[in-house]
């Protein structure tokens, strides 16, 4: 299959890390009955709600249609009071919608990226609009357990981190609108489900200007309202993070990366996320690890650095792709270029296997069963897991935002990297191209040249090849979302 992205450098490691990525990606295509949808992969073969829209989206230049079914079939099985599926499974041409978490929401950017990719549909963006008003008044109708303007997480795979430390007794899953009783957690304060409902109603407030229902300021008020609950609530000023609350209000105290994730959802304002980049995500001591990016802060008591699935410690595939976003938004390019040079390498150091999680003090692959997902620590002849997407997505979404074009909301960004190379993608109903000499690069829009623009910037454009910025590559904070 010849993709419809096509890059081209002289890094040997880099083209085969490129390479392998596209192949393997494609191996995660299913028919899920008449959808052909992205699944997982690595052995999970369900779409996750904290997974395959975001998959689905990131891959909509190589399949719109597996784009469009793993953004469409969540919406299709929204409950009637507005619950979303953590999970879709598929059994003999039969699919079936699982409601026993919520299991994150990576959905609400990629959903709206997702209407300028495909054309701009808009019975899809207003049934968007629907989907989002309907899930975000079913949280504060039975989530909002505290009454203080903070959602809660009611068991473990709520926010999808398996074997989370911080979770202590909370059930593993949970099928009820009302919290269990009995533990010590969980209903637990969460800056995981109060940041989805920032989401939603932040993208409520864009997709209203674009069909001009007149409730843009609105739904921006409702999301800055929830900003501030988090921040009065669950920020730490003299710690520069934020911080989990137990059922009785106190303190949850483990530093674990997930004001990154509400960096991916936009919760936290510049400021606060300039303060956990630069005080901690960039900190050896606790999540600038020679494989960046652990679950939880290496100097913390509860870090585990456990290589089967587990949330409290090593480094997930899944956290790599949500940081591109993350970074995005904030203008911390220059960390991104970082990271990203940094995952390279890995993946290259350990015979290009793209797996789950990776040791954050070794950069070493942890090699599991490919079905039960448990620690190989021989040559046994058990199948071990590879062509795990976020992972393989997060090494294709970094190649996309150093040396690639992305298509952002209706915008084109082009990356260029001080590299000789060629990048090329179809976009928006044109073919988008970059010629780097490693010095200067050339930008064309089908066969008309935009433009020569020095190496180390990120250019972004209109539809029309207007440039409408221009930045270094850099951590300037000027986010181009």
């Amino acid at each position: 299959m010849t993709s419809p992205v096509r890059f081209s450098c002289e890094d040997p490691s880099l083209q085969t890390l490129f390479d392998r990525a596209q192949a393997q990606c494609e191996k995660n295509l299913r028919r899920f009955g008449p959808y052909t949808v992205l699944v997982e992969g690595g052995g999970y073969e369900k779409l996750w709600l904290e997974t395959q829209p975001m998959g689905g989206e990131m891959y909509a230049l190589r399949s719109p249609e597996a784009a469009y079914n793993n953004i469409a079939l969540f919406m299709h099985f929204q409950r009637e009071d507005g619950r979303l599926p953590g999970s879709i499974r598929h059994d003999a041409g039969t699919l079936t919608a699982e409601y026993n978490k919520y299991q994150g929401f990576c959905f609400p950017y990629h959903a709206l990226n997702l209407y300028y990719l495909l054309g701009e549909d808009r019975d899809f963006l207003d049934a968007l609009r629907t989907t989002l008003i309907r899930f975000d008044a079913c949280l504060w109708r039975t989530r909002h357990v505290s009454g203080d303007g903070i959602l809660s997480s009611f068991c473990v795979y709520d926010t999808g981190e398996d074997h989370a430390l911080r979770y202590g007794d909370a059930p593993v899953y949970w099928t009820e609108d009302t919290p269990p009783e009995g533990s010590q957690v969980v209903p637990m304060a969460s800056m995981d489900v109060t940041g989805w409902s920032y989401a939603a109603r932040d993208t409520l407030a864009a997709i209203s200007r674009i069909l001009n229902t007149g409730e843009a300021e609105v739904w921006a008020g409702k999301a800055r309202e929830v900003a501030v609950s988090l921040r009065e609530r669950l920020w730490d000023d003299k710690r520069g993070a934020l911080y989990d609350r137990d059922r009785f209000g106190r303190t949850i105290d483990i530093l674990c990366h997930n004001t990154l994730r509400c960096m991916y959802w936009g919760s936290v304002s510049p400021e606060m996320a300039r303060r956990f980049l630069t005080e901690h995500l960039r900190s050896p001591k606790d999540f600038w690890t020679p494989f960046p990016l652990p679950s939880v802060s290496v100097s913390d008591p509860a870090f585990r650095n456990a290589p089967e699935n587990n949330w409290s410690g090593q480094s997930e595939g899944l956290t790599w792709q949500r940081s591109i976003l993350a970074l995005e938004r904030y203008g911390f390019r220059g960390t991104l270029t970082e990271l990203g040079k940094i995952l390279f390498r890995t993946i290259a150091d350990n015979d290009y296997r793209f797996v789950q999680q990776y040791d954050p003090l070794t950069g070493k692959a942890s090699l599991v069963d490919a079905v039960r997902h448990e620690p190989i620590y021989d040559n046994s002849d058990v199948p071990v897991q590879t062509a795990y997407g976020p992972t393989l997505l997060a090494a294709l979404g970094f190649i996309d935002h150093l040396y690639g074009i992305c298509g952002m909301c209706g915008k084109v960004a082009f990356s260029l990297a001080p590299a000789p190379y060629t990048y090329e993608c179809t976009l928006y109903g044109h073919i988008y191209r970059i010629e780097s000499s490693g010095k200067v690069a050339a930008l064309f829009q089908d066969s008309r040249q935009l433009g020569v623009f020095p190496s180390g910037t990120r250019i972004v454009t209109d539809k029309n090849g207007q440039v409408l910025s221009m930045h270094p590559m850099t951590d300037d904070g000027q986010g181009c979302l």
